[in-house]
């Protein structure tokens, strides 16, 4: 007789707390050894089936010696997980990322990157010579200023203008690929911020391993980084805020919420939830030292461009991403949402306001009731807030998962840390 779900699920979660952090670690790595495999052989982009055959070797071996550590009794544990994981970054994200850079620079035709890494590119070739990064818009049927010879949903910038920045190396030197490459901008901003925000972070060493895991080495990093990457440091920018709320660092948490937020529009819950959590030295509400810096940010690098041409702004940075411009998104996942919008066209414009009201009031009533909220209360709250938004969006990606389980996981992280932090800055 099958087991229950729920009985099932219990055991599963027991057997999972009983692992030493070597074991656990083994069961991690196989399984994103499994993952790559399946996703060399079934992906359609060519910059994911490559990277999906490149992490297997790294991810199974480090599985295997994962399995082998944790039947020995080491004094040093700890710094051997790290070593560990430090090799499964090397593997899984440094060498497919200078793989794949470099045979974009060799073909650039082949797609050896996902097409956000061209778009920030470009639109920091136009910031660059002065111009607006926010060109094409759709009005009765038509695209204005479609780049010539590429898809039309690539003549779009979904960003707030200070993405642009990770383009900037190659708009100067006018070489899109290898060192110049965006994503390798963009994997050394993750890898300073985090490394900033683990150390930061007032947890035991085993929980920052487990979220360097998650954020940097697992498929939940590793691929992002390798293929395309703007995600990743909008994500190394909220941990570290996290952690400096965490701190009561006040102004790192509104300098990184507001870098992020100015980046991209998926830091904006964060961003808004730190004004709720935040605290000073004494436990009283700082939202608005963090608010200021936050809003300050924001302004000073969106305004400009918001101002110099408001429909192209709000069709490149709102109504695009929302599948609203009148283009096919590739981030259109066949997730309910892009089903429904599917089914009937009207839905797209109805599902994301309707979710956000009614989600919004059970959010209110939430924080209403656990008032005041902690940080682990808050990342746990938009962790769902993210899945839910994820599942209803009329053009999303699947990859945003990555949002809701590091969410989820900082959440747990945060969970048995007394409020009260001393003031760092």
């Amino acid at each position: 007789m099958l087991a229950r779900p729920s009985t099932l699920r219990t055991r599963v979660i027991q057997r999972w707390v009983t692992l030493n952090g070597f074991s656990s670690d083994a069961v991690l790595y196989l399984f994103s050894s499994l993952f790559a495999l399946v996703l060399g052989w079934t992906s359609g982009q060519v910059a994911q089936w490559h990277w999906g055959y490149l992490a297997v070797a790294p991810y199974l071996a480090a599985g295997v010696v994962a399995l082998i550590l944790g039947r020995l009794r080491l004094k040093r544990a700890t710094a051997a997980r790290i070593a560990l994981l430090v090799l499964v970054i090397f593997g899984a994200v440094v060498v497919p990322l200078g793989l794949e850079t470099r045979w974009r620079h060799q073909d650039p035709e082949m797609g050896f990157a996902q097409p956000e890494v061209s778009v920030i590119e470009r639109s920091a070739t136009y910031v660059s010579e002065g111009k607006d990064p926010y060109r094409s818009y759709y009005v009765d049927g038509r695209l204005v200023d479609k780049v010539p010879g590429l898809p039309a949903y690539e003549s779009f910038f979904p960003y707030f203008p200070l993405m642009s920045v990770f383009g900037l190396p190659s708009a100067e030197t006018h070489e899109g690929s290898g060192l110049t490459d965006a994503r390798i901008v963009m994997s050394l901003m993750t890898l300073l911020a985090s490394s900033a925000a683990l150390m930061l972070l007032r947890a035991s060493r085993q929980k920052k391993i487990r979220v360097a895991q998650v954020l940097l080495a697992l498929p939940t990093g590793a691929l992002f980084l390798s293929t395309g990457g703007d995600d990743m440091p909008i994500l190394a920018l909220m941990l570290l805020g996290v952690a400096a709320l965490q701190r009561r660092s006040n102004n790192v948490a509104g300098v990184s919420l507001g870098v992020a937020a100015a980046m991209k529009l998926t830091a904006w819950p964060l961003a808004a939830g730190a004004l709720l959590v935040a605290r000073d030295g004494n436990g009283k509400s700082a939202w608005r030292r963090v608010a200021a810096w936050v809003v300050a940010i924001v302004v000073v690098t969106i305004t400009p461009f918001a101002w110099n041409d408001p429909w192209s702004f709000f069709s490149n940075v709102f109504a695009f991403p929302l599948g609203l411009a009148g283009v096919a998104s590739p981030a259109a996942s066949a997730l309910p949402g892009h089903i429904l919008t599917t089914w009937w066209a009207p839905f797209g414009h109805v599902l994301a306001p309707l979710t956000f009201l009614v989600g919004g009031y059970f959010a209110a009533k939430y924080a209403k009731r656990h008032w005041p909220l902690s940080l682990s209360q808050l990342l746990a709250m938009l962790s769902l807030v993210y899945l839910v938004m994820m599942c209803v969006a009329s053009a999303t990606r699947i990859g945003y998962i990555i949002y809701p389980i590091n969410f989820a996981l900082w959440s747990w992280v945060c969970s048995d840390r007394v409020e009260r932090e001393p003031v760092l800055i």
